[in-house]
């Protein structure tokens, strides 16, 4: 199989190396030449512009997309489609909001161009070695090109969730659950760092990836985190949210589903950037005014 990639970031670029090692002839391409140098030191072929990456493909034409949500890849999926010929397939892997997918779909539909919604995790590890994918898209079009995601995940880490949008829906399900559970590990930590006793967060964190119900790819994280900073003094306690979160509380208000857990993670992390604190200055204020409880004033 033939297949360009677009977008060699920390996912793509070693996604391209995956496909490499599986026999899948990958040609890439991004916007910044060093990173299409890097790659080309690999081994892996590279084009300059969208233009050359379509004459190069035989057809139908198959893309795989890696670059950001959002603005990025609408502008690029745009890019594409004055290229394209029916029948061609454009994948995007990257983390898409649901409903943007199914837009896109139907508005590729009316050029006779193909598209599968790919919702990709394992972080860079799985990029390389073998990811977790949830794939959405008509039926016919997905199984033309199921070989391709059977063999860059690993043994079991492919489905096909069904029609256009389902697999980045269920990847948004899936980072919010993420979400969730990464709050509960960090609040587990902080509850023992204020503990009177001595831990070793890194020797508890290596016995639960070891046989405890809660082993995993994020406690061996932790592990691997814990291995290089002891108290995680190097790092500020500010969190990024990349937006899935955000949508599966949308969508559960639309839904009238209750995500208490999940929403919860989602506001600790935009409360883990509040530098002015004013809900709590709000709050100190009017403890002091109705019962003179004290006020701490800024030095």
């Amino acid at each position: 199989m033939k297949i360009g990639l677009i977008g060699l970031g920390k996912m793509g670029y070693h996604l391209a190396l995956n496909m490499k090692d599986k026999g899948i002839d990958v040609i890439t391409y991004d916007v910044q030449k060093k990173a299409l140098t890097q790659m080309a030191s690999e081994g892996v072929k590279t084009v300059d512009s969208y233009e050359s990456l379509v004459a190069t493909l035989p057809q139908p034409r198959v893309i795989w997309l890696m670059v950001p949500s959002g603005k990025i890849v609408e502008g690029v999926i745009n890019q594409l489609s004055t290229l394209l010929s029916q029948g061609d397939i454009l994948i995007d892997g990257g983390n898409s909001m649901y409903l943007d997918s199914i837009r896109r779909y139907q508005s590729l539909k009316e050029k006779g161009i193909n598209f599968v919604d790919c919702g990709t995790s394992g972080g860079i590890n799985g990029a390389r070695n073998g990811a977790c994918l949830m794939v959405g898209g008509e039926s016919e079009v997905v199984k033309s090109i199921e070989t391709l995601f059977i063999a860059i995940a690993q043994k079991d880490g492919y489905a096909y969730i069904g029609q256009p949008g389902s697999g980045h829906f269920v990847k948004m399900v899936h980072n919010g659950i993420e979400y969730g559970m990464m709050q509960a590990i960090g609040e587990g930590f902080e509850l023992m760092k204020s503990s009177e006793f001595d831990i070793d967060y890194h020797q508890v964190a290596k016995v639960w990836s070891h046989g405890s119900i809660i082993e995993g790819l994020l406690m061996k994280n932790m592990q691997d985190a814990f291995s290089k900073d002891a108290k995680l003094a190097m790092i500020e306690g500010k969190v990024d949210d990349s937006g899935e979160g955000q949508w599966m509380v949308e969508t559960a208000l639309k839904y009238k589903v209750a995500l208490p857990v999940i929403t919860q993670s989602l506001y600790a992390r935009y409360k883990s950037k509040d530098e002015n604190k004013f809900s709590e200055k709000v709050v100190a204020a009017i403890r002091n005014e109705f019962g003179g409880h004290a006020v701490y004033k800024k030095s």
